[in-house]
């Protein structure tokens, strides 16, 4: 194949099948369930340990590390949204200049996050206020995970480039990588050797180091010498602007839905601790739900973006259909399936018989929240894709003010069940404000083909 052959690779109209999203949306969903298998592993080798504080401590410490780190999850997300629409041009040189772009940002950003990371520790902690036993374990757990910054990130662009030219399995196999010696390492480390929770930690910086080594050598390995790009194109301001304000509007987004979950935390903690602990306990439905929502929404991510890189209307707007019927009827069956089976899987998840039936009456809300968060995931993939940011921030603080107002109204009224309503309004509110701006933008964006 030649030059120009390879170069146009993926560029221009293309049809969108139900078996182009399933390529992205599976691979992409099998490689997020390694994440709570890994959460279930190092949580089991911690309670091995024979010390409460030591699996206290790896829980906070892992939360701590899971904050810094997920506020910039943006790196994965911009990067993919850039990349498909290179792809979808055909301009292979600035489908490499992006991803040199974003693993700058990823690497500084990292260092700058290991370098402040005792201050980071101290903020921390003094959030938590865990006792001394668990402050020292969480230390341990800690001072070493965060040696993984840099790499954890730049893992986040790598995903992002792969996911962005929609070679699904090749995510898949990168995130099987990472939390897959993650976990053999942590077996290993933290029981066979003894070295409890630090040998836990250490697994983490082996395995996201192991992952950054292999995306870095099978991306390279398929870039080819002549679509390089000029340095100066790599940093030319406009792009970089460009790329600063993609990542700023979602960084935005992403606190602000982290606000929201934190809220509802923080009120159903007023409860007391029973309502606390099943809303714990129900949380973890929403989560499972997410995962099937999360992989439809990167390959809307992916098609839409290639599709508006093409400049292809038609395939625009099948991928927006296809990936709204796959995501609402995923998340229509995810529902129904807690509904039936939600007493057995609240059953598995704690022993405590008052908070089982505690959860049990709030099943129904949690269970609903894979239909109203549908096409909420989903939009966010469109609009990822699309890299219409500005919006995606507004509607999403015009969806917070909206959960805000039910908060005030609901939770007065009905409790708990108030609090897991404005949930799922909130969700809800961010899938129709969303949904309702596709079509100017979109007519927008495809002017020039009409």
């Amino acid at each position: 194949m030649d030059a120009s052959l390879r170069a146009s690779e993926g560029a221009g109209p293309f049809d969108v099948t139900h078996r182009l999203v399933l390529s992205i949306a599976i691979p992409m969903t099998l490689g997020f369930l390694t994440t709570p298998l890994l959460g279930l592993t190092n949580t089991a080798v911690a309670g091995r340990l024979g010390s409460a504080e030591a699996l206290a401590g790896l829980a906070v410490g892992a939360v701590l590390f899971d904050l810094i780190l997920g506020s910039f999850n943006f790196l994965r997300a911009s990067t993919t949204g850039l990349v498909a629409q290179a792809f979808g041009r055909g301009d292979r040189s600035e489908e490499q200049a992006i991803f040199w772009r974003a693993l700058l940002i990823a690497i500084c950003c990292g260092l700058l996050i290991a370098l402040a990371s005792p201050l980071l520790l101290k903020a921390g902690l003094a959030l938590m206020a865990p006792p001394p036993g668990v402050a020292a374990a969480t230390i341990t757990y800690f001072s070493i995970r965060i040696l993984a910054g840099p790499m954890a990130l730049a893992n986040y662009a790598l995903l992002g480039f792969v996911l962005g030219r929609g070679q699904g399995t090749t995510s898949l196999l990168l995130q099987a990588i990472i939390n897959g010696m993650n976990i053999t390492l942590a077996i290993v480390l933290g029981l066979g050797y003894g070295w409890g929770v630090a040998g836990i930690a250490i697994g983490a910086l082996i395995g996201e180091t192991t992952g950054m080594l292999v995306g870095l050598g099978l991306v390279l390995h398929r870039f080819r010498r002549e679509h390089r790009p000029p340095k100066g194109s790599i940093f030319a301001a406009a792009p970089m602007k460009a790329l600063f304000a993609l990542n700023r509007d979602i960084m935005i987004r992403t606190f602000v839905l982290l606000a929201a979950f934190t809220l509802m935390t923080r009120i159903g903690s007023s409860f007391g601790p029973l309502s606390l602990a099943a809303n714990a306990v129900l949380m973890n439905i929403f989560l499972v739900a997410g995962y099937y929502l999360d992989g439809l929404a990167n390959a809307a991510e992916q098609i839409v973006g290639r599709a508006i890189g093409a400049d292809h209307r038609p395939a625009f707007d099948r991928a927006v259909r296809l990936t709204m019927l796959w995501s609402f009827g995923l998340g229509g069956a995810t529902a129904l399936l807690f509904l039936v089976f939600g007493t057995d899987v609240i059953a598995l998840l704690t022993t405590t018989e008052s908070v089982r039936a505690e959860a049990a009456s709030y099943l129904p809300w949690a269970a609903l929240t894979a239909v109203t968060g549908a096409l909420a995931f989903q939009m966010d993939g469109v609009y990822i894709g699309a890299t219409w940011s500005r919006t995606m921030r507004n509607m999403m603080l015009a969806a917070f003010v909206g959960y805000l107002a039910a908060l005030a109204v609901l939770v007065p009224l009905f409790g708990n069940h108030g609090l897991w309503l404005s949930l799922n309004l909130f969700l809800a509110f961010r899938g129709i404000f969303l949904a309702a701006r596709v079509p100017k933008l979109a007519a927008q964006i495809f002017r020039s083909a009409q």
